[in-house]
């Protein structure tokens, strides 16, 4: 995730990055100029045969953007990796240390990825490794260990690692509360780094007292951070911490690492594959396990200081070439903690004076040839628009592609999006909804509209979960979203549009991340 929240910042960001001056990963280091060789601007991807297009990522380390490119040295771990066999249980020991080593822990583990991590992680604190318990999960009847105790401000999407070996999640916001939570059946205490983190009342420092008093180990979720090596959250006193591969560190997207107490570590690898059980589909082959170690050996190589120099000179560029632009004002942010570390642009302007919005250049650029991915901004003036460019992932020369396009964009805008029509319709009421996903239908959806003119409000019931929604009806055409956030360790977004015919409405579903599906709506009331 970008796409994760950034990590401690303040003190706790400063410390740890001095001993190897780790800013954020970028695309150049030792051996950087071969990309050439396999990037979008030498040999075929192979994308385009298939009827995929390839994209300039201004956004960041997005999963769904495939996170980062490798570096070539992680390239030709791969290759060279896949000359020979080994046995894994060997490689994962010595690659296990050779990773302590690196990163000044006690000991480490490739895992597919960090939410794979997470799980395995979380398994050792309730299985320690022993195979009689490790094939129970995730049943935990019996079990001494049955619960996670994630703190209100470290809820969120990727926690579903950790209820997956079968835990129940149990949330909390102050001292008293983590006191009373913990106890025999705690099994471990999930903290998302984050600078949030730090601010509040249970900060690192405090939750590693409390568990610690308690016999809990502390596992923290740094996946879009850098590496600092000491590793600041060991440092800390955390037991574990797990990162992305395929973000700041530019190995494999399907690969992450596990670092920390040499027990617990040791214990995550038994109940990861190759060996059977709950994770067997989590498997870290021979080239993935060699990669992801060189790409944390090239992490120490890597002149970051060059690396972050590069992104913020490619950013001037831009904000210079888009500044020619009358009305165009640019700002260049420096990020306040770990996660990922990049400076970022962003480019304002009066949307209707020029004519355009930033939703419509940055859908525009994402539609175009070549495909250009950036994000969308807007100023503390509710007239300004404007869009934000992220250099980390961007290679030699995009950023003039990507402030050529802009430019163009802004003095020869694309047609606006049409204005809304005044309603015809009136929705209010309560509607049951029927959709039907990609191999399956629900008719346990709910929606309950009031409609003041042409604005909606309401909410969206589901199976499990009712959240609040709004919209718009715009002619016989209607709109309606709900949301049902991360601070529950869930993300739900739906948008129905239609049109609607008397008592019936029908259209279009997104859902977001869970793509698109169909609905129907009778009104009941």
């Amino acid at each position: 995730m970008l796409g994760r929240g950034a990590a401690a910042g303040g003190a706790l960001a400063l410390g740890p990055l001095l001993a190897g001056e780790a800013v954020a990963a970028g695309n150049s280091g030792p051996g950087s100029g071969e990309r050439e060789k396999h990037g979008r601007r030498g040999k075929t991807s192979g994308y385009k045969e298939i009827g995929v297009r390839p994209l300039i990522n201004g956004r960041g380390t997005y999963t769904v953007l495939s996170g980062s490119l490798m570096l070539p040295e992680v390239r030709d771990a791969i290759d060279r990796a896949a000359r020979a066999y080994v046995q894994l249980d060997e490689l994962a020991d010595a690659v296990g240390r050779r990773l302590g080593e690196l990163t000044k822990s006690e000991f480490g583990m490739v895992s597919s990825g960090c939410s794979a991590a997470l799980g395995h992680a979380a398994a050792a604190c309730v299985a320690g490794g022993n195979p009689d318990f490790h094939i129970q999960i995730p049943d935990l009847t019996g079990f001494g260990k049955t619960e996670a105790i994630i703190p209100k401000h470290s809820r969120n999407v990727y926690e579903a690692a950790i209820s997956l070996v079968g835990l129940k999640v149990v949330e909390v916001e102050t001292r008293e509360e983590l006191k009373a939570a913990l106890g025999s059946q705690t099994a471990l205490v999930y903290i998302f780094a984050m600078p949030r983190v730090e601010e509040s009342e249970l900060d690192t420092r405090t939750i590693v007292d409390l568990a610690h008093a308690a016999g809990v180990p502390v596992l923290v979720d740094a996946a879009a951070e850098i590496l600092t090596v000491p590793n600041v959250h060991l440092q800390l006193g955390a037991d574990l911490v797990a990162y992305s591969g395929g973000k700041a560190l530019r190995g494999p997207q399907s690969a992450g690492i596990l670092l920390g107490r040499e027990d617990l570590v040791r214990a995550a690898w038994v109940h990861s594959a190759p060996h059977h059980g709950f994770a067997r589909g989590f498997k870290v082959g021979k080239e993935d396990a060699m990669a992801m170690l060189a790409a944390v050996e090239m992490w120490s190589q890597r002149d970051h200081q060059a690396e972050y120099a590069r992104w913020t000179s490619w950013l001037k560029s831009i904000a210079r070439r888009v500044s020619t632009v009358d009305g165009v004002t640019t700002k260049i942010v420096q990020p306040e903690g770990l996660s990922n570390r990049t400076p970022t642009l962003t480019v304002l302007w009066n949307g209707e004076k020029l004519g355009v919005s930033g939703r419509t250049i940055v859908d525009t650029l994402y539609e175009g040839e070549p495909r250009i991915a950036i994000n969308a901004a807007s100023g503390e003036d509710p007239a300004q628009t404007g869009v934000s460019v992220t250099p980390y992932m961007l290679e030699q020369g995009d950023a003039r592609t990507i402030a050529d396009a802009v430019v163009q964009l802004l003095n020869d805008p694309p047609p606006p999006p049409e204005k809304p029509k005044p309603p015809t319709v009136d929705v209010g009421g309560t509607w049951a909804v029927k959709i039907s996903y990609a191999a399956s239908t629900s008719t346990a959806h709910r929606l309950e509209l009031s409609q003041k003119g042409a604005a909606l409000t309401g909410s969206h019931g589901g199976e499990f979960v009712t959240r609040k929604a709004s919209g718009s009806v715009s002619g016989t055409e209607v709109t309606v979203r709900s949301h049902y956030g991360e601070e529950h360790g869930d993300s739900l977004n739906y948008t129905f549009t239609g049109t609607v015919d008397g008592d019936r409405m029908s259209g279009q579903l997104d859902m977001g991340e869970y793509l698109k599906a169909t609905w129907s709506a009778v009104r009941k009331s």
